[in-house]
């Protein structure tokens, strides 16, 4: 591949015209600058990237640390992150935690090490639920900036784009109570998250609110996946009365529907289901289930606009907690 310098020297004119032509500075004629595009054309010049990265400090690529890759909602916040990365001219490098502290600490040491310049992250459940954050900070006082996306942490003072998972839990619920359901049940598989916590707090906010309806709501908290299946079939099998479900995650909302169905529930006549999550398969369940959905792509988008602010903007910013809206996509599970 040709260099700049050999281009220079077939051109017969100084490297400096040549950098500034392709860069289109206004210093050079449109002649000269026509002359050097089509020769860079014609022999193929591809700048350096490595160097130019080396000489302005920058590498032009973000780190991306993901919990779960296996998840719709993290699958669809990296397809965002991509997309805007590359749109405004950044590279991604994408570190998967599976869920440990350990490998996330791990990741960010690694990238750390001047491969990227910044970070953006959700928090594995082991390091939320041990709420560990010296490996942020160790991050941060290099001076590489971190930006959380929905589970985030108030230890750490970085910029975070979240969702109003509290007021989505409490919509939802309302949306229960105002079809008239007096039983409802909370299936809460994501206790040990941030997330998880706001969610709930938003339920019995709402019943609290509502008490003059008589409503009420009943925990059902599931530890490990493996075992909602029997917990949920147990629990319907232990509370004939239950009318209404909410389910903050996007698993139990869809194996909540199969057992009621089993069970002979008349969905939704009966029985009210409403999951959170709006994965690619929960609008093709029989019936189809109604879920809060979570705008992913547009967390990813926003993710990396914030990021990118940070690291371009000369002066220094004050951190920004940016919401990502939700809506209640009400489908065959609803009145």
């Amino acid at each position: 591949m040709i260099t700049l310098k050999e281009l220079a020297e077939k051109l017969n004119v100084s490297i400096s015209t040549v950098s500034k032509s392709l860069n289109g500075s206004s210093e050079i004629g449109e002649a000269t600058v026509s002359r050097v595009k089509e020769a860079a054309k014609l022999y193929n010049y591809k700048p350096n990237r490595a160097a130019l990265n080396l000489k302005n400090s920058k590498t032009k690529t973000i780190g991306v640390i993901i919990p779960n890759i296996l998840n719709h909602f993290f699958a669809k916040v990296l397809f965002g992150i991509e997309k805007e990365s590359a749109k405004l001219g950044y590279n991604i490098i994408t570190c998967l935690s599976n869920e440990l502290y350990d490998k996330e600490a791990n990741s960010l040491h690694l990238l750390a090490n001047g491969s990227v310049d910044g970070f953006i992250m959700s928090i594995a459940e082991e390091t939320q639920k041990e709420n560990r954050s010296d490996h942020f900070k160790e991050i941060i006082d290099q001076k590489i900036p971190i930006l959380m996306f929905d589970r985030v942490t108030d230890d750490i003072d970085c910029d975070k784009v979240i969702m109003n998972d509290f007021q989505a839990a409490y919509s939802a619920t309302t949306h229960l109570i105002k079809e008239g359901r007096k039983n409802i049940v909370l299936i809460n598989n994501i206790d040990n998250l941030s997330v998880g916590k706001l969610r709930a707090k938003g339920c019995y906010k709402a019943i609290e609110d509502a008490k003059h309806y008589g409503c009420s709501l009943k925990e059902l908290k599931v530890a490990e996946i493996s075992e909602l299946e029997k917990e949920i079939n147990l629990f319907f099998k232990n509370n004939k009365t239950i009318d209404g479900v909410i389910s903050i995650d996007n698993i139990s909302g869809v194996i909540a529907l199969n057992t009621a169905t089993k069970k002979g529930y008349n969905v939704p006549k009966d029985l009210s289901i409403i999951g959170f999550c709006d994965d690619n398969v929960l609008p093709f369940t029989s019936p189809k289930l109604s879920t809060v959905t979570q705008h992913s792509d547009a967390v990813g988008e926003a993710s990396v606009q914030l990021m990118i602010k940070r690291l371009e903007s000369k002066e220094p910013l004050d951190t920004v907690v940016k919401t990502i809206d939700f809506s209640l996509n009400l489908r065959e599970t609803t009145l």
